[in-house]
């Protein structure tokens, strides 16, 4: 039997980004095939779901959704680990993995298809990696099409009229701390990539391919760029740190996450406890609207049972400074 696996995904999914990322830093043996029509017969084989990344196992089993499937690769090739020995920063590698994928894809898709230019940009790359036999007028076609459905979905991240400055500012505020943290450091927590690496830079490295966020991050975070294309290769450069040595520069983007991400994603899973078809949150003064998702909830009763398993004085009072505490606590 063969030890290969296989990662369906594409070039601008920051899911299937993040995946071969973390297979190529452990080395896993892979092979990345793009989703498309090429592939479709062989990826309908694995996928329960119709999305990507799709991973299929050596024994011919389909894995779906990027954080089980780290969690699943890495009970089975634990070293060099992605999880720091210390509790806390154990924990706080996996709320920023949580960061990531959800409050970092909402600033990544809301500018990917929020301004035409970035919209028209992503269409034709998309309907190039579905078809790169295709010719422009087919091309031009199939991205009408891509842009007509995807400008459509920005409810699922709460993009908005009345959103769209504020999911900006949070972009910039986000950016600004980010590249005081990475400015002498190659990854999050210090010398190697650790859970919460994949999926923060994987959102950031798909909005820096777009029009305005490209300029944005080349403009405000010369360091988080740098970070992202790292994050394609990352390497084992050496220890984690220590919270002593990352807590002048890592500490305000925890008070970030307490701000923004914690108080969001908290409104979001009560209002789908109530039923409510929209919920409103008061972000540093500012109401922010959009309807609930189900995805969102899921993911952080999974996070608030983790931090429930971890009995640690020192992440108690990190999580208690930052605003994060309470916003953690099971429900």
């Amino acid at each position: 039997m063969s030890n290969l696996y296989k990662i369906f995904g594409s070039e601008m999914s920051p899911y299937s980004v993040k995946v071969r990322a973390y297979c190529r830093y452990k080395a896993i043996p892979h092979q990345w095939i793009a989703r498309g029509p090429d592939s479709d017969e062989d990826y309908r084989r694995y996928a329960k779901l119709p999305i990507v990344p799709t991973v299929a196992t050596p024994d011919q089993v389909g894995l779906q959704d990027s954080t089980p499937i780290i969690e699943h690769l890495e009970a089975l090739f634990p070293e060099p680990s992605i999880h720091p020995q210390d509790l806390a920063l154990n924990f706080l590698s996996a709320l920023f993995e949580e960061f990531g994928d959800e409050w970092g894809n909402k600033l990544m898709f809301h500018h990917r298809w929020y301004a035409q230019v970035d919209g028209l940009a992503s269409a034709q790359t998309l309907a190039r990696l579905s078809r790169p036999k295709a010719s422009a007028e087919e091309t031009a076609q199939l991205a009408a099409m891509i842009l007509e459905r995807m400008s459509g979905r920005g409810h699922f991240v709460g993009s908005s009229p009345a959103t769209a400055p504020l999911i900006t500012d949070y972009l910039a505020e986000l950016l600004d701390l980010l590249e005081v943290h990475l400015k002498d450091r190659k990854y999050l927590f210090g010398a190697r990539p650790s859970f919460g690496d994949f999926g923060l830079a994987a959102q950031l490295y798909e909005a820096s391919v777009d029009p305005t966020c490209g300029s944005f991050i080349r403009a405000r975070g010369p360091a988080v760029l740098d970070w992202c294309y790292r994050m394609h290769e990352p390497r084992n450069d050496g220890a984690f740190e220590s919270w002593d040595s990352l807590a002048p520069t890592l500490t305000p983007i925890l008070a970030y996450i307490g701000r923004y991400f914690l108080p969001w994603t908290d409104a979001n899973s009560r209002a789908l406890q109530s039923g409510a078809a929209e919920f409103t949150v008061e972000l540093v003064g500012q109401a922010y609207v959009q309807a609930p998702q189900k995805y969102h909830a899921k993911s952080l009763a999974a996070l608030r049972a983790r931090r429930a398993g971890v009995s640690d004085p020192k992440l108690a009072a990190i999580l208690a400074e930052t605003g994060c505490a309470s916003l953690l606590e099971s429900v």
